[in-house]
């Protein structure tokens, strides 16, 4: 009777080792999907800010009014997503979208006042 009860013991024993390696394994796995996932969608927003970015600066040199380091920081935007720092260039395309969009309000302002020499 002993012996059935060890055996019974080594048995259960085993398959709670058995599970819970089996189930940590798989957690493992679900998180580099995870990481992986999240990953290729910094870089996608990344790309998305950088042509937001564009956009804006390609309308302000349409009137003449661009500022002199936006393009600058759009490089820069690429360069830090290029070398994978997607949240690096998302800030970098960020501020050059607010300096963009920041120069058109300037013209804007600056179009209705009268520059002639008296």
């Amino acid at each position: 009777m002993k012996r059935l009860s060890i055996i019974k013991f080594i048995a259960t024993a085993g398959m709670v080792l058995v599970l819970t390696v089996g189930c940590a394994d798989t957690s493992k796995k679900d998180e580099a999907v995870d990481v992986a996932a999240e990953v290729a969608a910094e870089a996608t927003e990344a790309q998305n800010a950088i042509a937001a970015a564009k956009t804006a600066n390609k309308k302000v040199q349409s009137v003449g009014f661009a500022w002199r380091d936006t393009g600058k920081l759009i490089k820069k935007a690429e360069a830090a997503a290029k070398k994978g720092d997607s949240k690096g260039a998302m800030k970098l395309a960020s501020k050059a979208k607010s300096e963009a969009e920041l120069a058109y309000k300037q013209y804007e302002l600056e179009k209705g006042i009268d520059r002639t020499v008296k």
